[in-house]
């Protein structure tokens, strides 16, 4: 009797091994599935690098910002170059040039001005990208006066809304409206300041 189970026990463990296994349906579902996550999942992976490249520009600008704070402490004006700032921070890196709103002149800071030329006591940095995925940022930094006459400088720092693209409208703007002095109006053109 003992062999006749050894034979049927051996007999079903051959059966079950021959229908063990995926089936091809239960592969393709699990393929599409993968893929449909891999899908949701790679855009947003993809925009994890220029994030990051991003935050470089990010950090940087406001590096400016605080320089140009601590500078205009020191002296009567805001600083007309980077370089003066002694902050020891490249003006062209891999993927950012730090100078002028047209991106050609590295390390140079500018004086916003509003539509009659009266707003002067005020410096701004842009960060020009150099990749077409990227944002643009502008920091400025300028000096208000309260009714006691005490000044204070504040910095802001704006970041466009849309990605470069090679499209000049598409580099963040600054307006000013009112005299620096007293209550000005500080927006970004084509992005948000805060």
């Amino acid at each position: 009797m003992q062999s006749n189970f050894k034979t049927k026990l051996l007999q079903h463990l051959l059966k079950k091994r021959q229908t063990g296994g995926f089936t091809l349906i239960e592969l393709l579902v699990v393929i599409i599935i993968i893929g449909i996550l891999a899908a949701i999942a790679l855009p947003s992976f993809l925009n994890q690098a220029n994030r990051a490249r991003q935050s470089e520009a990010q950090t940087y600008a406001g590096s400016v910002n605080r320089g140009q704070q601590a500078y205009r402490l020191e002296n009567t004006t805001f600083a007309d170059a980077i370089s003066k700032l002694g902050l020891g921070i490249n003006t062209e890196t891999e993927f950012y040039t730090y100078g002028d709103d047209s991106g050609n002149n590295p390390d140079v800071t500018e004086v916003v001005t509003d539509a009659s030329g009266t707003l002067s006591n005020n410096a701004a940095v842009w960060a020009f990208p150099k990749d077409e995925a990227l944002l643009s940022y502008a920091g400025i930094t300028y000096t208000l006066q309260d009714q006691q006459g005490n000044a204070t400088t504040t910095a802001l720092l704006c970041t466009s809304d849309n990605p470069w693209n090679n499209d000049a409208n598409n580099i963040v703007g600054i307006s000013a409206t009112g005299t620096f002095g007293e209550d000005p109006v500080v927006t970004g053109d084509d992005g948000e300041c805060n």
